[in-house]
């Protein structure tokens, strides 16, 4: 038993030993994160609208569908032009034919006038006829162009590739010129913050922030997401900054969609010891010092002390203060 006793002794202190390495507070500088909502929306919003007035005869797209830039997605047909058509295309054919009368009496009257049997006024008024007959015709014609080209632009294009978010109109419909066929959500997207007024002095673009996946604070290997301000707006709406996060991968959000980021809000000073250097005891945190006292200390947040996990003081030591572990 005699013999025992020196190896228990040395078992209990060499953990001790290990332990009590010290540790000297110094005052180092952080930075502060508030945690604020970000809203996932597009770079740009696209509409498509209708040209023309009339009834939608198709529509080849639904809410969520991915469109290229420039491809059709609905046709707007109106009545009206096709009428007008019609009526165009009857008084065309009737001028071609008095086009062709007036060109077979010229051909007439100057062959009549060559034998000398018709006169120069005769062979004049048959070419001013001629003239004003082809021009007649030509008239018609450019206003069949116009009418043809009005009812082309029913066709309703894509503005630009994106996303279909929302197709208020259905086929059948009766629309006015300049109503919302479409709207659709460029393939780009960022997060948009709206932070209080007293954030403005801090936000720059450029600036990193951290983003949690879908709402959460941390990803599923515990590390946040980097993002950058891409640009912060010069008006504050409603005492609200507003910015613009650009976040690598944000192509699979929905629009809309909310999660959680963390801005800088300043730096300041303030005290970080490791974590294993502050225990509790009857629901009060204290730290030893190297002199053996127990001091009474008020934690804030976890942060990191070099390697290690560690805790900020925010009460109760000093610049210089020496620790051991308990």
């Amino acid at each position: 038993m005699r013999r025992s006793l020196p190896l228990i002794l040395a078992l209990l202190a060499a953990p001790s030993a290990l332990a009590a390495e010290p540790f000297v507070v110094h005052m180092a500088e952080v930075t502060d994160r508030k945690a604020v909502i970000a809203t996932v929306e597009p770079i740009r919003q696209l509409v498509a609208r209708a040209r023309i007035g009339g009834t939608i005869a198709s529509l080849t797209i639904k809410e969520g569908d991915t469109v290229a830039a420039g491809a059709q997605i609905a046709v707007v047909t109106d009545q009206k032009l096709a009428l007008q058509m019609q009526a165009l295309d009857s008084r065309i054919g009737s001028q071609q034919s008095q086009r062709d009368q007036a060109k077979v009496d010229f051909d007439r009257i100057a062959e009549l006038l060559k034998r000398g049997v018709s006169t120069q006024t005769q062979f004049d008024q048959a070419k001013t006829n001629v003239d004003v007959a082809e021009r007649t015709l030509a008239a018609m014609q450019t206003d069949r162009s116009v009418i043809a080209q009005q009812a082309s632009e029913g066709a309703v294009l894509a503005p630009g590739a994106g996303r279909v978010l929302s197709v208020p109109v259905s086929i059948g419909q009766v629309i006015l010129p300049g109503e919302t066929i479409a709207t659709l959500a460029e393939d780009q997207y960022i997060l948009r913050l709206e932070l209080p007024e007293r954030h403005a002095q801090f936000m720059r673009a450029g600036d990193a922030v951290l983003i949690g996946a879908r709402g959460t604070p941390t990803d599923a290997a515990g590390k946040m997401r980097e993002g950058k301000v891409r640009l912060v707006y010069p008006e504050i709406r409603g005492g609200r900054v507003i910015a613009d996060v650009e976040v690598a991968g944000l192509g699979d959000y929905f629009v809309g969609e909310r999660t959680r980021v963390y801005v800088d809000t300043g730096t300041r000073q303030t005290i970080i010891v490791p974590s294993s250097y502050v225990y509790r005891r009857a629901g009060v945190n204290y730290v030893r010092l190297a002199g053996g006292d127990e001091i009474v200390v008020q934690p804030g947040e976890a942060r990191e002390a070099g390697d290690a996990p560690g805790i900020e003081i925010l009460s109760g030591l000093k610049d210089g203060d020496t620790l051991v572990a308990p």
